[in-house]
């Protein structure tokens, strides 16, 4: 008989950053042992850090945990980023997801699709028609991930101070794993303060254009992540 599945969504919070800044060191090892340079530049990660550290404040990151709390993905929304996107790309029509990682010992469990899944609804929630990613455009394995998560590319940017760049989106509200939803919480939750599941948490707004929102919680932008054939999934981050 399958086990249930245990894990769930909750918003990051300050006492989440030691166990995110592991999942990232873990990352970049990972990534370094497949003979990428993604995040290999000190100095970028340094910065990426630092908004991704801003993104929790600012209640844009998630994570996910399992039974014994620990923390095992994690993802963040952000603003449009007007190195790669353009108002000929509508930019206010779309959800920005970045920082997508996902724990070795969790490789296999589908989290990563799980959690861009989340995302997919939450956009759809919001009114908007897509969830967009820019990634490492020399990580042609990530791109692989995306595409086969849904994604369409749609081109490639080369700024020359950025080294992100490959640009897809998704349509909002589409679903790869529509039986297999990851659960959503909140902190009051999880210290049981009560007992049922939020379909999406409650967060600040982050349109482009200034609209109020729906309730929800969504994820950060910056360079975004990543993926790999073994349900490994990586951010690709710049400054």
């Amino acid at each position: 008989m399958k086990s249930a599945r245990t894990e769930y969504l909750r918003p990051a919070a300050a006492e989440d950053v030691p166990a995110l800044l592991a999942l990232r060191t873990e990352a970049e090892g990972w990534l370094r042992d497949k003979g990428t340079d993604q995040w290999s530049d000190p100095e970028t990660g340094e910065r990426a850090i630092a908004k991704w550290r801003a993104s929790i404040d600012e209640g844009r990151a998630w994570v996910v945990v399992g039974e014994d709390d620990a923390v095992l993905a994690t993802v963040s929304r952000g603003p449009v980023d007007r190195d790669f996107w353009t108002d000929a790309d509508h930019p206010e029509s779309a959800l920005y997801l970045y920082k997508l990682i996902v724990a070795r010992e969790a490789s296999g469990r589908q989290l990563g699709t799980r959690v861009i899944d989340w995302m997919s609804r939450l956009a759809a929630l919001e009114g908007r028609a897509w969830v967009r990613i820019d990634t490492w455009r020399t990580n042609s394995g990530l791109h692989a991930y995306y595409e086969r998560s849904g994604f369409r590319h749609v081109r490639t940017e080369t700024p020359p101070h950025r080294r992100s760049g490959w640009l897809a989106q998704r349509p909002a509200g589409a679903l790869v794993m529509p039986h297999d939803l990851l659960p959503v919480h909140s902190r009051e939750e999880q210290r049981g303060a009560s007992a049922h599941a939020l379909e999406l948490p409650p967060q600040r707004d982050n349109r482009t254009d200034g609209r109020v929102a729906a309730p929800s919680h969504s994820p950060s932008s910056d360079d975004v992540h990543g993926g790999s054939r073994d349900g490994r999934e990586y951010e690709d981050d710049q400054g």
